[in-house]
């Protein structure tokens, strides 16, 4: 008998909320804690973001990486990051 497999079911993440929001806080410009969750479309668009509006974009990052050391967040799987 096989174990029937549920792509739906929530897992914790192998990747910690710490090291994305510090990523987010100081390489928030370059979507650095978006790439480390695997949010590639979210962190190229951080990224562009940030080059048009010369850096203000910037902002986006850092408000981005608080608000996942605080409320946490997800890996591009959908699973719940580790603390």
């Amino acid at each position: 008998m096989t174990t029937p497999q549920y792509p739906d079911a929530q897992g914790l993440s192998d990747k910690s909320k710490i090291v994305a929001g510090v990523l987010g806080i100081l390489l928030g410009f370059f979507g650095a804690g978006r790439f480390y969750t695997g949010h590639i479309q979210i962190a190229v668009l951080q990224l562009i973001v940030s080059i048009c509006t010369l850096g203000f974009g910037s902002l986006w990052g850092l408000i981005d990486g608080i608000l996942i050391l605080v409320n946490g967040g997800t890996d591009a799987q959908g699973r719940k990051l580790r603390d």
